[in-house]
């Protein structure tokens, strides 16, 4: 008897599904999850990619590699989180060809984030610590490249798994019949050397930053001090993902050599997969111009239901009544009168002329 006791455990143990997670959880409580984590990962990172549009300071062509991150979160919680709770309404258990979609879009999204995150670290850098001329040789053109360049190279790199057989790790099926050269080679062009240089550069500048603000001669600018806050919420998000994404690489590279019970696997593969829906939240809980940004967009989606490009004529003497909604977004409001339009931007004119830069946050 307590053989078969404990044959059932370990049943029950393995009955981890990677599209539908643990069948010891409802299917109501296990909906309710992945429908939580996709709405407020999906919502979170459209404004985190509205806050880099809108936003003057934030609207810099450096953070198109944030955006990047957000664009690659946003496709992991719009996608493939939403795919398992399809999975889970229509009943079904396994779905080999959604687990399929769902592993190829992950390891994807993954391997943009890597070299994102690292691209983010140099950026960083040079924008505190090297030259202006260094900095502005970085055009949109090149970043645009990179960006283009990071999603093809990481595509390849994740479609050769399913394309040649018996070239990497069977996430679905758990086969360990995966190459451990190919494996070797993607984690160190991927994802070892993309995280030491952001290692590195966040290191080094944080030290210069630190040297420099030690020197009574030092007196920035307004603009690095922001620029120093960016880098580290920067940071912080770097942590978030090596604390998340860890734990899953590691039992992902023990399990090429040795059995690897499937609910420990599986749990931490969507653990590591959860981080692209809370990642917007960090930046809106550690950066105030992000803050300020999604406070903005939740007014305007929440509290602006019409949007009008002409102003409405009035009688003389009657006062608009409280019903009236302004469109709160910075840089486009269109209830302001043509005087006081003028005005605003003559002020701003004679600002920037005085050698001052002036962010109406």
């Amino acid at each position: 008897m307590a053989s078969i006791n404990a044959t059932d455990i370990h049943m029950r143990a393995e009955s981890v599904s990677p599209v539908t997670l643990s069948s010891d959880w409802s299917r109501v409580a296990r909906l309710l999850l992945l429908a939580s984590l996709a709405a407020v990962g999906s919502i979170g990172n459209v404004f985190m990619i509205s806050a880099v549009m809108i936003e003057d300071y934030l609207r810099r062509r450096g953070n198109t590699f944030i955006v990047n991150v957000a664009l690659a979160d946003l496709l992991v919680s719009g996608l493939v989180v939403p795919a398992s709770a399809i999975v889970i309404l229509s009943g079904l258990n396994d779905d080999l060809g959604v687990c399929k979609f769902q592993w190829f879009l992950a390891v994807l999204c993954f391997l943009v984030t890597v070299l994102s995150l690292s691209a983010i670290a140099a950026e960083n850098y040079a924008r505190l610590c090297c030259s202006i001329n260094f900095y502005e040789s970085l055009t949109p053109l090149k970043i645009t490249t990179i960006v283009l360049v990071f999603w093809g190279i990481c595509s390849i790199a994740s479609g050769l798994q399913f394309f040649t057989k018996n070239v990497s790790y069977d996430y679905c099926t758990r086969k360990t019949e995966g190459l451990i050269p190919y494996q070797a080679t993607i984690g160190v062009l991927f994802v070892f050397c993309p995280i030491s240089l952001a290692f590195i550069c966040y290191v080094r500048a944080s030290y210069q930053v630190r040297m420099a603000k030690s020197r009574p001669s030092f007196k920035p600018p307004v603009t690095f001090g922001w620029d120093y806050s960016l880098m580290q919420t920067n940071i912080y998000s770097f942590l978030l993902f090596v604390i998340f994404w860890l734990p899953f690489g590691i039992v992902l590279a023990i399990g090429t050599v040795r059995s690897i019970p499937n609910k420990l696997f599986y749990n931490l593969a969507w653990l590591a997969i959860s981080k692209s829906c809370i990642n917007s939240i960090l930046y809106c809980v550690t950066n105030r111009h992000f803050r300020e940004a999604y406070i903005n967009l939740f007014h305007y989606c929440c509290c602006k239901t019409t949007v009008t490009f002409s102003r409405r004529q009035r009688p003389e003497g009657v006062r608009p009544s409280g019903d009236v909604r302004v469109h709160i977004i910075p840089g486009y409001n269109m209830y302001c009168s043509p005087q006081r339009c003028r005005d605003g931007q003559s002020k701003r004119s004679a600002n920037r002329s005085n050698g001052r830069d002036v962010y109406e946050l």
